[in-house]
């Protein structure tokens, strides 16, 4: 999954901008789900969210009391298992999260200037500000290209193994070019789990659990040779 999160002030257009982007992404043939942070709770006639449900295929609101999916059309409870799991993932604010990237959406009040933007993870900016280092991209397709071409998620564990204190610091580093999110260990173990195409980050630990003690009972299966295996389980 490609994610990228849209940040910036009030009015700044960020709805708009993510409603646009979705609408490109379905039209090439991709399926597509939002998040939408609110500081309020949520009410179906709130325009932002019922823009974002005419175009997305799934739709998530997080606010203080609530959390949400919605999901165009009916749906049966095993489909609830694998939320989210689109090719392309928009974020609406989530100023804080630090494993993905993001778009600053630089129009309205920016009279507090744009650190608190945190910059530093930014793929592209749209409007007429722009920020040193971070391209300013106003056209849709070109700016649905850099997502797809530059969006990512990590698992947000803060674990340390990669060798940085939390994720974030990692996330800015592959959004600047000096490395890849396979530098995220918990990712890329020499075990790996994925559910419906989502890879499940886990610990070192954890990892050793697991894979020694698959190793160990692939070992006493006959026809068993080293070698890299598969193995498919429905959880």
């Amino acid at each position: 999954m490609k994610a990228v999160s849209i940040v910036g002030p009030k009015n700044s257009g960020k709805t708009t901008l993510g409603v646009e982007l979705a609408r490109h992404f379905k039209e090439q043939g991709l399926t597509v789900s939002a998040a939408k942070f609110s500081h309020h709770e949520f009410d179906w006639s709130d325009t932002d969210t019922t823009d974002y449900a005419a175009v997305c295929d799934t739709v998530a609101g997080l606010a203080p009391k609530e959390t949400f999916i919605h999901w165009t059309g009916h749906r049966f409870l095993p489909d609830l298992l694998p939320l989210l799991t689109n090719d392309v993932l928009i974020v609406e604010g989530g100023k804080e999260l630090g494993f993905l990237p993001r778009i600053l959406c630089l129009r309205g009040d920016l009279s507090d200037g744009i650190d608190w933007l945190h910059p530093e993870l930014a793929i592209a900016s749209v409007g007429d500000t722009s920020v040193e280092g971070v391209p300013v991209i106003n056209d849709i397709p070109a700016l649905a290209d850099t997502v797809l071409e530059k969006g990512f998620f990590l698992p947000g564990m803060d674990c340390e193994t990669c060798g940085r204190p939390d994720c974030r610091t990692l996330a800015s580093e592959i959004v600047a070019g000096k490395t890849t999110t396979r530098a995220c260990l918990a990712m890329h173990n020499s075990i790996q789990v994925d559910i419906d195409g989502a890879v499940v980050g886990m610990k070192p630990f954890v990892e050793d659990i697991i894979s020694a003690s698959i190793r160990e009972m692939i070992r006493t299966l006959k026809g068993y040779a080293p070698g890299k295996a598969t193995i498919k389980l429905d959880v």
